[in-house]
């Protein structure tokens, strides 16, 4: 039985050719992508292609457009064995956070591809994301996918979607993820660490949580930074502040009088590291007691992407159980390290 797998194309660099008159980048039909790509006729499973009306460049992808995808999905689930979204790589790790959250009980392969160069350019990246992609998402044993969860597949590598993020928008391997291992690498074989894979509860239907909230801000804290612009913002329901090392902040009575008032005002705070390996620990240095004293919330070793999009997707969440201080803190899908 060949195993089908639905591609589902946003836009991007990908689905991308030269246009050689006028030295441009347009995109191309991707309805017509099995004329480029002739080899995708002869691969072991079934390829159907489902593409954006209009493909989005990544940066005009966001909340309407993560719940376009997750439910695609779910309207699609019983009818594929696995999905493959082609995606533009700036914002791609935003996406695969989103919809780690968003699809619940998951039991299928959801993997996230894009490239670096166009899919016509001679030295193009982008047939093997793609090819390599199909395999993994169409990858079964016992009847079962080995894959369940969201992930990202670029250059050899496949990652769990929210431990995901691009460090370069320059080499073919432009994604990292520095606070869990790879859950496989393809060469000769395609391998799989099957002990990194993330399994859901056995006794969880898939479904889908559209619930997604903006009233979200994230802002780096610099040296010398004037905390006295925190009062001219709007009030926000998450304030997600990326401070130093494993959660330090410069150390006064103004900074911790200042972020108290953000707090007494009903505004939750999030820590997150500005280091791209390790996380945050409240206590391990005496500016990081701050924290604590306000009642912020640790991001430990979250990505960014994951702690904005998981912020987005708890704030007033009536499918979640308890206070979102407490929901930001438990481990959902594999996103935080135990």
């Amino acid at each position: 039985m060949k195993r089908k797998v639905l591609l589902i194309y946003t836009g991007g660099t990908i689905g991308m050719e030269k246009d050689y008159e006028t030295g441009s980048l347009r995109a191309f039909d991707f309805g017509n992508i099995f004329e480029k790509m002739p080899e995708m006729k002869l691969m072991e499973c079934e390829v159907f292609v489902h593409p954006f009306a209009k493909p989005l460049d990544s940066s005009d992808m966001g909340p309407h457009e993560w719940k376009i995808i997750a439910n695609y999905i779910f309207e699609n689930y019983t009818k594929y064995d696995g999905f493959l979204i082609l995606h533009g790589t700036d914002t791609m790790s935003y996406t695969a956070s989103a919809l780690s959250f968003m699809l619940k009980g998951l039991k299928k392969p959801v993997i996230l591809t894009g490239s670096q160069l166009p899919i016509g350019d001679l030295r193009t990246d982008a047939k093997e994301n793609l090819l390599t992609s199909i395999y993994y998402a169409s990858l079964y044993e016992k009847n079962e996918a080995v894959i369940q969860e969201v992930s990202i597949y670029f250059e050899y590598k496949l990652l769990r979607g929210n431990r995901t993020l691009k460090y370069s928008a320059e080499y073919f391997d432009a994604y990292s993820s520095p606070n869990y291992p790879i859950l496989g690498q393809s060469g000769v074989h395609l391998n799989i660490v099957k002990e990194n894979l993330y399994r859901c509860n056995s006794k969880d239907e898939f479904h889908i949580d559209l619930h997604i909230s903006e009233d979200v801000l994230f802002w780096r804290i610099f040296p010398g930074m004037k905390l006295n612009h925190f009062k001219e913002i709007p009030k926000m329901k998450v304030l997600i502040l990326q401070v130093f090392g494993s959660g330090t902040i410069f150390s006064s009575e103004k900074t911790l009088q200042t972020l108290q008032e953000i707090r007494n005002n009903g505004t939750e705070i999030v820590v997150v590291s500005q280091c791209i390996s390790g996380g945050i620990s409240f206590g391990k240095y005496e500016n990081s007691n701050i924290f604590s004293k306000i009642g912020a919330i640790s991001g430990k070793d979250m990505t960014a992407e994951s702690a904005i999009t998981k912020a987005m997707h708890l704030i007033d969440n009536p499918n979640y159980i308890g206070s979102f201080a407490e929901n930001f803190s438990r481990n959902i899908c594999g996103e935080i390290s135990d």
